[in-house]
């Protein structure tokens, strides 16, 4: 088995997509992850392909976030299943739920005790809210946590118009990231001390991070920044814009005074360099109307290609197209940078999007696509030493299935 975190045994208990993208990471780099399942469904997430309107043969949602998992379907509501779960965790390095930490507490799965059986387990929790506060063990989805409450919604909502719909896990998807990272390096702590301990991440917390640009300027200045308008932008070189097949592009000048210059060229106006209207990056703010128009008129005439070919002949200009996931799963780059992944598949392989670390030196193999309920149950059970005749009797009995 290939990856940095090869040798790192990991037991998950989580659902949906947050705690299971956690377990995923850390599964592409290469850790023994077994994802413990409640009878019947087994995690919720395997309801996605149900929820995307017909009957599906594949999940790829779920698929995308428990590839290289092996799978054990215990019933926590008994006892004796309970002492199955911890008899697997304490011999586990990591522990991934994102599971309200109160329901983890009725089963005696929170973190004081956990940690008190197994003091160098390393206890890895995503909530909603956070650890602390009123709202703690609040119920949340992204969509609530992440997306409306921390202000990213409202931060992208047009006056006048609603908020927009988030895509599906982005919250969800930063909070594994940041949790996998959290991991890492409470195992790195544990090389030097010897003792695990609780870290943990929220989707509000993500969600807040994820708008610290926003925050930090209304912390320090007592002011929001509004959301953009592409029609009056200060900066036109920084701006999206439409071609003569309807397909947008972004230019991206950041550096006004740098970049101005290529895309008044670009555009076939270099006289607008000394053009008193547009000399200045001040001036250029403040006739941004006039000009945003006057350039969508100009790049309604070419191709988004055509374009592309002339951005690409100017040093300082740079831009990119806005492409949709077709053109995303087509485009070279995002394939050359590892963007996707063939995971072992029967016979074949599937592709399916790949986690975003890559490692020079001990590089990651993907193993399985996400097992079925239950699928290495015996193996798990027979690896914690209990006999064939055993597992006969815990199934028959309920306890795994």
């Amino acid at each position: 088995m290939a990856g940095p975190m090869q040798g790192v045994r990991v037991v998950e208990i989580g659902v949906w997509v947050a705690g299971p993208a956690a377990g995923c990471i850390l599964a592409d780099w290469g850790a023994d992850v077994v994802k413990i399942e409640p009878p019947g469904v087994g995690d919720p997430g395997r309801l996605f392909s149900r929820m995307l309107g017909a009957d599906l043969p594949f999940n790829p949602p779920f698929e995308m976030d428990n590839r290289n998992k092996r799978s054990i379907v215990i019933d926590l509501a008994r006892s004796d299943g309970r002492e199955l779960a911890l008899e697997l965790i304490d011999a586990a390095d990591v522990f991934v739920s994102n599971v309200r930490l109160e329901a983890l507490a009725r089963l005696g799965l929170d973190a004081a005790s956990l940690l008190e059986r197994n003091p160098r387990l390393i206890y890895a929790a995503i909530t909603g809210y956070g650890l602390e506060g009123p709202d703690a063990n609040r119920a949340a989805y992204d969509i609530a946590a992440f997306w409306a409450r921390s202000g990213i919604a409202a931060a992208l909502t047009q006056p006048g118009a609603a908020p927009p719909f988030q895509r599906g896990g982005m919250g969800d998807h930063n909070a594994g990231m940041s949790l996998a990272a959290a991991i890492s390096a409470a195992l790195y702590s544990r090389e030097k001390t010897g003792r695990g301990q609780l870290v943990s991440t929220s989707l509000l917390r993500q969600g807040l991070y994820t708008m610290s640009f926003d925050l930090a300027i209304c912390l320090r200045f007592g002011l929001p920044v509004q959301a953009g308008n592409r029609k009056t932008m200060a900066n036109p070189a920084i701006n999206s814009y439409r071609d003569s097949e309807g397909n947008w592009f972004w230019i991206v000048g950041l550096e006004a005074g740098r970049h101005w210059p290529p895309l008044a060229r670009a555009v076939g106006h270099p006289e607008w360099l000394d053009d008193p209207r547009f000399a200045t990056v001040g001036d250029r703010a403040a006739h941004s109307e006039l000009l945003i128009a006057m350039l969508d008129e100009i790049f309604a005439t070419r191709t988004r290609e055509q374009w592309g070919a002339i951005f690409d002949a100017e040093q300082d200009l740079w831009w990119a197209p806005v492409q949709n996931v077709d053109e995303v799963v087509a485009d070279p780059q995002a394939h050359a940078a590892g963007g996707f992944i063939e995971v072992p598949d029967a016979e074949g392989t599937t592709m399916l999007p790949a986690t975003p670390v890559d490692f020079a030196s001990t590089s990651c193999e993907q193993r399985s696509m996400a097992p079925t309920p239950g699928q290495h149950g015996d193996e798990i059970l027979l690896q914690l030493g209990r006999s064939r005749a055993q597992i006969a009797i815990l199934r028959e009995r309920g306890v795994v299935a």
